[in-house]
């Protein structure tokens, strides 16, 4: 058993980071009651840890190249863990958000080293196995997180949910310690320190810009300052990743059309597949009465088949075409969209969302193994890890972007929906609806038709992305042509780590030397 520990160590931390993500989702009304938190700071609880998480990314992979992969690693557990401490003990959204912007810190240096950490520690079919099991365990953190956000919100407080992660991330560290070996790359470049402000600037200023276009409108002062902002920050970064001899992220790999495509449709996977179930889970229990747990169950039919056809397909989609595997999968995504804008309408339950839940799981199960793989093999080798982790990025910015994009959609369908009552639509979006509704009984229909004229737009819209991203599929991605080594800048070797959902594949090793 001994030689495990080091696995289990990496996959307590990945566990912890992955159901983060999604283990805020149904407990979000309960913390909105408990800590008087509008909509907008709900959608931050949610976006400000992606978006630590996409921005430091590939930066904490480049400093771990450098100063050791362990020692980063078990940084990022400490960070996590009284972030976690912290989160748990905050009293007003202000300080929730501030601690999970460090939680997403931690989360970051842990996310960016587990891959590199096993294929050092691993060889041979041992590291096959490891991978296996490492891979098994994020899409298990995934489909997981609804439910367990449910069952602590539920029995013992939505605290809890930030709680737990303290004794698993001390275990967590005590293990790595003791059983994980130091790893550095042999050849780590500078660090990339203008472009891993620029980037996290550009990409914060943009979701703010987003999140308060829902309250001051697309013309209001805050929110254009905030796209000006951004649009600098990202030219500027342009500017220096193409300067740069060690760059974060190597601009002329989007001269290649596959590239290109697969980063399109990793950055609109995330958004037509995950971003919306934060505004079901506000519908199911705001306006369809479920608690926490319940709402937890209604979401998990997306992650199970997600987790199901990702499984089978290494067995039954082995030698097909990239195009294909991920296009479908993106059409399928888009389905399932549609599908629940379709069905839902005013009185209906829960049920209504089922079919297009498992559509848009198939969907995600078929695209997602590939799709770090081809990202990888579309740039020469020396390249690879750059382009797994852009692809990483491509995923988690996805996700945080998308959160504040169909917000403005879900809170602008909510007004039109609640017609003369539309002052109404900033309480019922804060995850208000039962207090809403016991004060307002005459309004009960009212309330029922705004959250699904919200969640129809929703739903539309990701469907639209869906779709699109599929198009792009098939006009970009062709199979790779195999590429030859060349006098490329050096740049970090860690290998790809997939991105936030089921049904992830570990792809490449990384170059490591094992220290003591």
């Amino acid at each position: 058993m001994r030689k495990w520990a080091p696995l289990t160590a990496v996959c307590l931390g990945a566990f912890m980071l992955l159901v983060d993500v999604t283990i805020v989702t149904v407990a979000l009304p309960d913390i909105a009651a408990d800590t008087h938190t509008g909509f907008a700071d709900l959608q931050w609880v949610m976006d400000v840890y992606l978006l630590a998480l996409s921005g430091l990314l590939l930066g904490a992979g480049s400093l771990a190249d450098r100063i050791g992969r362990r020692r980063v690693y078990t940084g990022g557990l400490v960070v996590f863990a009284l972030a976690s401490l912290a989160c748990g003990l905050a009293d007003g959204p202000v300080l929730l958000i501030g601690f999970r912007a460090v939680q997403g810190i931690g989360a970051a240096a842990m996310f960016a080293t587990t891959m590199a950490l096993l294929s050092a520690t691993y060889q041979g079919r041992d590291r096959a196995v490891a991978f296996g099991v490492w891979g098994a365990v994020n899409g298990a953190a995934s489909a997981a997180g609804p439910v367990l956000g449910g069952l602590l919100s539920e029995h013992v407080g939505w605290r809890w949910i930030f709680f737990v992660n303290v004794p698993v991330s001390a275990l967590a560290v005590l293990v790595t310690l003791r059983a994980v070996r130091e790893s550095k790359a042999p050849r780590a470049g500078r660090f990339d320190l203008p472009g891993l402000v620029t980037f996290t600037l550009g990409s914060a200023a943009l979701t703010y810009a987003l999140i308060k276009v829902a309250e001051d409108g697309w013309t209001g002062t805050l929110p254009l300052t905030c796209f000006a902002v951004a649009a600098v920050a990202f030219a500027v970064f342009l500017r220096v990743e193409t300067r740069s001899s060690h760059p974060m992220v190597d601009p002329s790999l989007f001269r290649d059309p596959v590239f290109t495509g697969i980063m399109a449709a990793a950055l609109l996977l995330s958004i037509a597949a995950f971003s919306y179930l934060l505004y079901v889970s506000l519908w199911l229990q705001s306006a369809r009465g479920l608690g926490p747990v319940a709402a937890g169950l209604v979401l998990m039919p997306l992650s199970l088949a997600a987790f199901v056809v990702s499984a089978a397909g290494g067995r039954f989609l082995h030698g097909r075409s990239p195009r294909v595997t991920i296009g479908t999968g993106l059409l399928l995504i888009g389905a399932g969209a549609a599908a629940q804008a379709l069905l839902l309408d005013p009185g209906d339950g829960a049920l209504t969302l089922l079919p297009g839940l498992v559509l848009t799981g198939l969907g995600v199960g078929a695209s997602t193994p590939q799709l770090a793989s081809v990202a990888m093999a579309a740039v020469p080798p020396a390249r690879a890890g750059m382009a797994g982790g852009a692809m990483n990025t491509a995923r988690q910015l996805g996700m945080a972007l998308g959160i504040a994009v169909l917000g403005v959609i879900f809170h602008n369908g909510l007004q039109r929906g609640l017609g003369t009552a539309a002052d109404l639509a900033g309480p019922l979006a804060s995850g208000q609806g039962s207090a809403v509704a016991a004060g307002h009984p005459g309004l009960a229909t009212a309330i029922d038709h705004g959250f699904v004229t919200g969640l129809r737009d929703t739903f539309l819209a990701s469907a639209v992305l869906g779709l699109l991203g599929a198009a792009l599929t098939f006009l970009l991605v062709r199979t790779p042509r195999p590429t030859t080594p060349g006098p490329v800048p050096a740049a970090r070797t860690e290998g790809a780590t997939p991105g936030t959902g089921p049904g992830t594949r570990p792809q490449t090793a990384p170059e490591t030397t094992p220290t003591q």
